[in-house]
Parts: structure tokens; C-alpha cells; sequence
């Protein structure tokens, strides 16, 4: 069971949710204003938000980087915006995950499950250790020995989840689903993090040590034999 704060200004969508994901067995409580939601969060952290963007007293967008900038609780930004482009901004803006409207109680419950045992595994998983490369999770800081790698979000984000799966071929679209949080994108993109990420842990494409690539299949960190 998580506790949830369901934020959504439209009266009989939030009613109808509350009464679903409470028969699913979390305990919800909710919120139709921004600023209302954000006295909770600060107040009663949940486990979980689920924030409308469409609400009527801030954008939903501003209302994520304002709860960002005071919690990082997960957060499942709920849009009516399906733009691949809004969607990243969402995701880069501090979003965990997303979902298009509409959907239903049971698509939201997987999502919430979803979301939460990644907080669990970085919780439980703090450093990580391939070699003579440490992922901190918790500080958000990765080191080859003693020197301290200067990584972009993204960077490290895709080094932590490659971290926690070394020694496994992990696919590009796991990568775009875990990384990118989307099911779709650009190959190209992925390419020039890898390419970026790569060169800051010292490899050479030519004689990788640590990042290899497994052609048509997606990209292995292993430590260096």
C-alpha cells in the first residue's frame, strides 16, 4: 500500500479515483489546487504525486519544478499534452513518469507500482560499484578511483541504471523507457550520450574497458578485465 496525493481540480475524475485506488488498497488523499498540494507535500510527504497539469490556480508544469524544488517525492504527471516534445520538457522538469488522459484507475495503480519500486531499488542500492568506477545514487555523483566525473543528468542517470544491470546487454529502448521514460525516440540521442558518457570514463570506442557495444542489441557496462 502507498500513500497518495491525487491532484486534480475536476470533481468527479478526483471522487472517481479516490474511490478506485483506495479499492486497489492505497491510502489516498487529495488535492484540487497546486499551492493546496504543495502545503501537503511539505506537510504529510506521500509516497507518490499524481499531479493534473491542467489545474486552475498555476500550470501543472510550474507546479512540478515548485515541488521539485522542496521534495523529491515521485511524481506521475497526469496530461492531456501528448507531444513528444511537452513530455520531455515534463520528464526533464523533474517528472518520473507520465500518463496521457484518458486512463484508468488500474493503468495509474501499475504506473504507482512501477515508480515505486524504483524509488525502492535506489533507496536500497546507494553506491554501486563496476571496477574502479562508484555510482553514488544517493549523492548523485559518480568517480573513476579517486576523481570525481562531471556527468549531466542524463549522463548519470544512464550510468546508474547501466551500473545496476552490469555484466547484462541492456537494449536501447530499455534505455529510452528508464532513462528517457518514453517507449519511443531517437536513436541518435542515445548514441551521443553514450558517446559523451564514454569519453568521460576514459574508453575508447576502439578498445572499450567499460561501455561495450553489442551491435543491433544495445550496450553492456562491464569492469575491465
Amino acid at each position: 500500500m502507498a500513500t497518495v496525493l491525487l491532484v486534480e481540480d475536476d470533481d468527479h475524475v478526483r471522487q472517481a479515483f479516490l474511490r478506485e485506488l483506495r479499492d486497489l488498497g492505497h491510502a489516498v488523499r487529495s488535492a484540487a489546487r497546486a499551492l493546496d498540494a504543495l502545503r501537503d507535500v511539505a506537510a504529510y510527504p506521500p509516497d507518490v504525486v499524481v499531479l493534473d497539469l491542467g489545474l486552475p490556480d498555476l500550470d501543472g508544469g510550474e507546479a512540478l519544478k515548485m515541488l521539485r524544488a522542496v521534495s523529491d517525492v515521485p511524481v506521475i504527471v497526469a496530461t492531456a499534452r501528448d507531444g513528444e516534445q511537452e513530455i520531455i520538457r515534463l520528464l526533464q522538469s523533474g517528472a518520473d513518469d507520465y500518463l496521457v488522459k484518458p486512463f484508468s484507475a488500474a493503468h495509474l495503480h501499475a504506473r504507482i507500482e512501477a515508480v515505486l519500486r524504483r524509488a525502492r531499488t535506489e533507496t536500497r542500492q546507494k553506491s554501486l560499484v563496476v571496477g574502479e568506477l562508484i555510482v553514488d545514487v544517493d549523492r548523485r555523483q559518480a568517480r573513476m578511483g579517486d576523481t570525481v566525473l562531471q556527468l549531466s543528468r542524463k549522463e548519470f542517470d544512464m550510468l546508474a541504471f547501466l551500473a545496476r544491470n552490469a555484466g547484462r546487454v541492456v537494449t536501447r529502448r530499455e534505455l529510452l523507457i528508464e532513462v528517457w521514460q518514453q517507449p519511443y525516440g531517437d536513436d541518435q540521442t542515445i548514441d551521443v550520450h553514450l558517446s559523451w558518457l564514454r569519453r568521460k570514463l576514459g574508453d575508447r570506442s576502439a578498445a572499450p574497458r567499460y561501455l561495450h557495444t553489442v551491435r543491433g542489441v544495445g550496450v553492456m557496462l562491464t569492469a575491465p578485465e
